[in-house]
């Protein structure tokens, strides 16, 4: 059984401010090393579930996050920028199921540290005419590749989000919003018992494997200003529904794929990073 894991970082547990997922914020150091905990729980999950093989993607922000030595050794790291598939860089229809730790709900959600993709610079996204943020996309494209996403791991509001998309999804809160940046906490090695306990149920028995798509999908993003979906437009097939929202039509993951060139472009054009 092989598995694949996709790690965001404002989901982790104990985490609620900038300051914690943030490279230079004075918790940066503590917040990658929970990191980690949430992640080796997971992978303990997959392998007592019968894992074979478990591949582990860095896909916050930088996505040089966590530390190697400081992974379970069973799980093989992809880490670094840029990414073609961004933060589902090294999924494929080979894998058996895929599991997101530490995800966040998507921009205007009342959720820990909720944003979509860019920070402020991202105002909404719609897939196929529903609202949708990293959580939806992540689902979507895996879905279409005939992968499953059996687990996610975050806080009450990005678990809401997720099973909102798949009631079937083993959601594991490991905190409580109370506001952006605030939160009610579960204890660390209660918050990590859990992930791993949900991981485990999740993969037993083996999921089913949903029937791969090859139908088009319609991607719309609504921009902070107009002036990303300006140049925007300069890419074929990218068609404006108003100044500051743009869209495509394509088959996923294809169209995920085109969606991390949009956030490349407007990037650069607005001195912001990608954050996830």
């Amino acid at each position: 059984m092989r598995i694949y894991i996709s790690v965001d970082m404002e989901g982790i547990t104990g985490l609620v401010d900038r300051d914690d997922v943030q490279p230079g914020g004075r918790d940066y150091e503590r917040g990658r090393s929970m990191m980690a905990e949430d992640v080796n729980a997971a992978v303990r999950g997959a392998v007592a579930a019968g894992a074979t093989e478990v591949l582990v993607n860095d896909a916050h922000g930088p996505m040089r996050n966590l530390l190697p030595e400081h992974l379970h050794p069973t799980a093989r790291l992809v880490r670094g920028k840029p990414k073609k598939m961004m933060m589902l860089e090294g999924l494929t229809a080979e894998h058996d199921a895929a599991v997101c730790v530490g995800y966040h709900s998507r921009a205007g959600a009342l959720g820990v540290l909720s944003h979509s993709f860019m920070g402020h610079e991202i105002e909404d996204i719609w897939l196929d005419g529903r609202p949708a943020g990293e959580i939806g996309l992540a689902h979507a494209t895996a879905a279409a590749l005939g992968v499953p996403v059996v687990a996610l791991t975050g806080d009450d509001a990005a678990c809401a989000e997720m099973t909102a998309w798949e009631e079937s999804v083993v959601a594991v809160p490991v905190k409580y919003a109370r506001d952006r940046f605030a939160a009610e906490l579960r204890p660390a090695e209660e918050a990590r018992r859990a992930i791993e306990e949900g991981v485990l149920a999740a993969l037993t028995p083996v999921p089913k494997r949903p029937a791969a798509s090859e139908g088009e999908s319609v991607l719309a993003v609504r921009w902070q200003s107009a002036s990303v979906p300006a140049v925007l437009l300069g890419i074929p097939g990218v068609t404006a529904l108003d100044s500051r929202t743009v869209q495509a039509r394509g088959p996923l993951p294809a169209l995920y794929r085109q969606f991390g060139v949009w956030m490349r472009v407007a990037s650069s054009l607005t001195n912001q990073p990608p954050y996830c």
